[in-house]
């Protein structure tokens, strides 16, 4: 038995996800024709009450295309240390933006309103520094274990932007893990933030597709940079009616995932070779091995018992659940780490 825990975005679609995208009805994105597109844009956006979102192929791309619609070349946007927008979109944000990036030295990918209003105060204001235009946030945060932002902390954030006159970015890569884990609802989101990025492709189980959410004006220039970067699609309506049905089966059931994590952790505190564990909110499991094994010889032994997982570099090891992984493949997970 094959065991992928590499990441959740390793998700086949299920057969009623297969059914609902062969009976989609489909016509042109790019001339907004595809109804099914229309469809899903206008659920989601419905879903958090903001005014449109936009279809893009991948969640690096809708990212890359709220920074660029919220800053000019040589501004500065804030972000954590850890942000996906920072370490793994390929300097999406210095490329095509020419955009450069404060980092916050946070704790698993958060940091606090009073950390966000030190560095947009500290430094000169003169010609000699950047304008500062954006702080970008993530929830939950890949590189901090799956983390979820205490929400209080992030109406705080959207203070500190008002008084500073800076736009507000989600990465909500994988948000509707944070909604299920803290027992919150979209619509309180779409309230604080200028732009949201929601990923289909991962704990919902979708094969392919991203949204950006924002206002009217936003959207607008957003389809734009779109058609720069060539995330325009034709007949996308395929992909878009897998995300209307994630959206509407697969979210209740992130639960399960994050059950299935914690009982993961459990089972690497208690095992041999494992030095720590971060703390497990939601699907991510994030853990260092002992001094005395090399990362990748651990990651070896794993893959020798059919069982894949990912270094996030730095010593941290990493495995995401999700929809794919079944009961019987738990307890094999934890029988092989008991015994490793």
């Amino acid at each position: 038995m094959q065991i992928n825990l590499i990441s959740d975005t390793v998700t086949k679609p299920t057969k009623g996800m297969l059914k609902a995208m062969m009976n989609a009805e489909v016509g042109d994105d790019v001339f907004n024709q595809d109804p099914t597109v229309n469809k899903l844009q206008h659920k989601i956006a419905e879903m958090f009450g903001m005014e449109e979102a936009l279809f893009f192929p991948s969640g690096t791309m809708a990212n890359q295309t709220a920074i660029k619609i919220h800053t000019h070349h040589g501004d500065k946007m804030f972000c954590d240390k850890y942000a996906h927008v920072h370490n793994f979109e390929g300097g999406g944000a210095a490329a095509s933006s020419g955009v450069t990036s404060h980092l916050i030295d946070g704790t698993r990918g958060t940091f606090t309103a009073k950390q966000l209003e030190e560095s947009a105060l500290s430094g000169r204001s003169d010609i000699h520094s950047p304008y500062a235009r954006l702080v970008a946030l993530e929830n939950t945060t890949n590189k901090g274990g799956g983390a979820c932002w205490d929400f209080e902390e992030i109406l705080k954030i959207r203070k500190v932007c008002t008084t500073n006159n800076l736009a507000l970015h989600l990465d909500g890569a994988r948000l509707f893990n944070a909604l299920v884990a803290k027992n919150e609802g979209p619509e309180q989101y779409g309230k604080v933030f200028d732009t949201i990025s929601i990923c289909l492709s991962k704990g919902l189980g979708a094969p392919v597709g991203s949204l950006l959410l924002g206002s009217k004006e936003h959207i607008e220039k957003a389809l734009r940079v779109r058609k720069i970067f060539g995330g325009g699609m034709r007949q996308a309506g395929y992909l878009a009616a897998a995300g209307i049905y994630a959206l509407d089966n697969h979210i209740d059931r992130l639960e399960v995932d994050h059950t299935r994590a914690r009982i993961i952790g459990a089972a690497l505190q208690n095992c041999a070779l494992v030095k720590n564990v971060e703390p497990i909110e939601t699907n991510i499991i994030i853990f260092n091995v002992v001094d005395t094994i090399n990362e990748q010889d651990f990651i070896s032994r794993l893959n020798d018992a059919g069982i894949g997982l990912i270094s996030m570099g730095q010593g941290k090891l990493r495995m995401v659940t999700h929809l794919d992984f079944k009961e019987e493949m738990l307890e094999s997970v934890v029988h092989t780490l008991e015994h490793i």
